[in-house]
């Protein structure tokens, strides 16, 4: 059971920052209201992004891959994080009961879409750095394994970039690094 508190920075802790300086509100809009509702980028979302600004049809392919793959990123960084910390979804556990693991699970599927936010936009600075303080408390108060989920970050990357060509891997590295490096302080 959550505490009143846990609950409340919940709410709080949102990463993404749209407030993109030089893009168009339609397109700012859009970002914000994917964000708003939680959710990936549709190809609706991209058709009207793309329309306005066409200069982002690179990042928006990227992010689309990403979303397109997001079951499959996710079911191997978990694998690893399983495989590297052994009993942590056992009782004694940093992510027992099972209801905190399906949260960490989560937070990962959340995560890449944050990420996918960056890609798509062109735009490494897409957190806040206030809801990434938010974060940091809620991690604190739930006593979530950081070990772990810096690692499960690390492995985003990695099973990431594998679905994009090498002469790609090396300008998106930086969306992810921006984010593990963020959470990595805390």
């Amino acid at each position: 059971m959550l505490s009143e508190k846990a609950k409340e920075l919940i709410k709080q802790s949102r990463i993404v920052n749209c407030n993109w300086q030089n893009y168009p509100s339609s397109v700012v809009e859009i970002f914000q209201q994917a964000d708003n509702e939680g959710r990936y980028l549709t190809d609706e979302d991209i058709k009207q992004i793309e329309a306005v600004m066409p200069n982002l049809s690179l990042g928006l392919a990227q992010g689309k891959l990403l979303r397109d793959n997001v079951v499959d990123i996710i079911s191997q960084a978990r694998a690893v994080v399983l495989e590297s910390h052994p009993g942590i979804t056992e009782p004694g556990g940093g992510l027992y009961p099972p209801m905190r693991a399906e949260a960490c699970w989560r937070d990962f599927w959340h995560f890449l879409r944050c990420i996918s936010y960056g890609i798509s936009g062109q735009r490494v600075d897409y957190t806040s750095d206030r809801g990434l303080g938010y974060m940091k408390q809620l991690y604190q108060e739930l006593q979530v394994p950081l070990d772990a989920m810096i690692l499960g970050l690390e492995q985003l990357k990695v099973f990431s970039l594998k679905h994009f060509p090498a002469t790609q891997q090396n300008d998106l590295e930086p969306y992810f690094n921006h984010l593990i490096e963020s959470m990595g302080q805390f």
